[in-house]
């Protein structure tokens, strides 16, 4: 079975593209709403974040976000520290879900695939790609939030140029382009590839 990264910058698009993906009947692992499951339900890291961020991080062990948010925002720091702890258990739960799967291929959709080491435990990676200006007005809509704040947190994000030339594969999401025919040209290649693989196996 293959492993495919899906990846991109905040406002890139990529969850849409996710959709696509979903659509064909591929299997898709969506790393940050899994980081959000596990908050609550990975006791090692419920306990790793009172250590770090304080017992009141958690009430009623119902994760305090906002809060958290307050800790390890413009705390580069804190946020290092955070994303350490919160990387190795949804890396394991990637994995073991990815043990379940029958398909020919499955998508990781993750921001952070280069960032949490992640990468390495995939075949190949997407990279959705779109304008910076598109991006921000995406997120602008999309959170109801300011130019500065989306500005902010791009800052804090891996260069865009230097995510996307580290990708197998491009998918442009900047309203020039369609983008379901990429996805169902990558869609192809990969089974063909997964098709190939097992043929070498039997």
């Amino acid at each position: 079975m293959l492993k495919i990264g899906l990846t991109g910058g905040m406002g890139s698009g990529k969850s849409t593209v996710a959709k696509i993906f979903e659509i064909l009947n591929v299997p898709v692992y969506y790393a940050d709403a899994a980081s959000k499951r596990l908050y609550h339900t990975n006791a090692a890291l419920m306990a790793d974040l009172k250590k770090h961020f304080g017992e009141d991080i958690y009430t009623n062990n119902e994760l305090n976000r906002g809060k958290l948010a307050e800790l390890v925002f413009n705390n580069e720091e804190r946020l290092t520290l955070l994303n350490k702890l919160v990387h190795p258990p949804t890396i394991k739960d990637a994995q073991d879900w990815m043990l379940q799967q029958t398909a020919p291929y499955v998508i990781k959709e993750a921001a952070l695939l280069f960032e949490s080491g992640s990468v390495r435990e995939l075949d190949y990676v997407i990279g959705v790609q779109s304008p910076m200006e598109l991006r921000i007005q995406r997120v602008i809509e999309r959170d109801n939030t300011t130019r500065e704040a989306v500005l902010t947190r791009m800052s804090r994000q891996m260069d865009e140029r230097i995510k996307m030339k580290l990708c197998d594969y491009l998918i442009y999401n900047d309203e020039q382009h369609p983008v379901i025919p990429q996805v169902l040209s990558l869609h192809h290649a990969f089974l063909k590839m997964a098709n190939s693989a097992l043929a070498q196996l039997a």
